[in-house]
């Protein structure tokens, strides 16, 4: 009966949250910049009864609602921003801007978590306190992205939580399968630059230069034994050379070459060994070949931990609200990033994927995040909105 009366309530009101979602893909906003969104995101939680603070960490907003006498509280998290790819989808409710669009399929999970608000707010069949999260600037990339924001400007102070929880749809996975890790689930994201600086000249007389292109190769070289030499074979990094830039002419030695590499790992003492490691060997490479070698190492997002508490009770809700062949227990974990890392850090709580669908059977939404051929699985919207009261009903009982 408590799953079939969420079920009836949330498709009662679907076809109005799925034209929503078309709405915000019709206007995708970049980072910090979600200012439509979170305005329509703050007038229906207003109409539904939240109090709702917006300014938290730019245009991130919480809004909370109380029942009973409880005290227990959870959170529950949403991103709502896009990012600047122009949308070759072909969808009718095609983002209208040129050079942005919701590529990550963030408009799906504000939608997700505003239809379970509606749910949870015309039941309030819990005892405690509701806060939702509507955090901007996921894509940053950076320090200082939505979630990082957020939290400076006293996220948890003002709404202690006792669990947090975010979502993220996952194209590939079967659409609706709910996938859960018990620990290091994604990886940390570092953006290193190692600036090569020599002395150039005319390429017919390398003899009286210091050659910086020479030793940037020797550098990209030895950094590959970082992960085969200084990384126990228990644990996984990647460190990738994106970029080397060097030079003008075919004849000329420039004076400095750069590289730029992304860092990858799960493990903060994994983290600190990377860098360590990569500074010492651009160093002493360069010394090598009689050049300097600078080294800007940039602390991106952090790993995501799921703490193994908040996670079992995840899975045990999901048993409730879809099928065992749609729950994996313990999933791959990925490499990729995620900013909900550092609300993880201050809290416990757990991050799952939603399955957005697989690309020979559903279309747009089989493609992978980031492509302009993508699209939120519209399917997904009863399934996660359930999800979300249930999760917060029965954690709030």
């Amino acid at each position: 009966m408590f799953m079939k009366e969420i079920h009836e309530l949330i498709e009662a009101e679907l076809s109005t949250f799925v034209q929503l979602r078309h709405d915000i893909h019709q206007h995708p906003e970049l980072a910090f910049a979600e200012n439509r969104t979170s305005d329509k995101v703050a007038g229906l939680l207003e109409q539904w009864g939240y109090k709702v603070e917006r300014g938290i960490g730019g245009t991130g907003l919480v809004a909370q609602l109380q029942a009973g006498n409880g005290d227990r509280r959870i959170g529950i998290r949403a991103d709502m921003d896009a990012l600047p790819i122009t949308e070759e989808s072909g969808v009718a409710h095609t983002s209208q801007h040129t050079g942005k669009m919701h590529a990550c399929g963030h408009d799906g999970h504000t939608v997700m978590l505003l239809a379970a608000a509606k749910v949870l707010a015309s039941r309030k069949s819990f005892n405690g306190t509701l806060n939702l999260i509507f955090q901007p600037a996921e894509e940053y990339g950076k320090s200082g992205s939505g979630a990082m924001r957020m939290i400076a400007d006293g996220l948890f102070e003002k709404y202690p939580c006792d669990a947090v929880y975010g979502m993220h749809n996952m194209p590939g996975y079967p659409q609706g399968q709910l996938h859960f890790y018990d620990g290091w689930m994604m990886a940390s994201s570092d953006v290193v630059t190692i600036t090569v600086k020599g002395v150039g000249g005319h390429g017919a007389k390398p003899h009286n230069t210091h050659d910086p292109i020479v030793a940037a190769s020797s550098i990209v070289m030895a950094l590959q034994t970082i992960v085969s030499r200084n990384v126990s074979p228990l644990d996984s990094a990647v460190v990738t050379v994106g970029m080397f830039h060097a030079g003008v002419a075919n004849n000329v030695i420039p004076e400095q070459a750069e590289l730029k590499l992304t860092v990858r790992c799960f493990k903060p003492e994994v983290r600190k060994l990377l860098q360590q490691r990569i500074v010492a060997i651009a160093q002493a490479q360069a010394q090598s070949f009689n050049v300097v070698a600078e080294v800007d190492y940039q602390h991106g997002y952090a790993p995501v931990f799921n703490t193994s508490k908040e996670t079992q009770f995840a899975r045990q809700v999901a048993r409730e609200v879809v099928a065992e062949e749609n729950i994996v227990d313990q999933t791959e974990p990925m490499a990729g990033s995620e900013d909900f890392a550092f609300m993880l850090e201050k809290c416990p709580g757990s991050y799952l994927f939603i399955g957005n669908g697989l690309k020979d059977v559903d279309a747009a939404s089989g493609f992978d995040l980031h492509n302009p051929y993508y699209d939120f699985n519209d399917k997904n919207i009863a399934i996660g909105a359930t999800y979300w009261v249930a999760l917060a009903e029965r954690f709030l009982k």
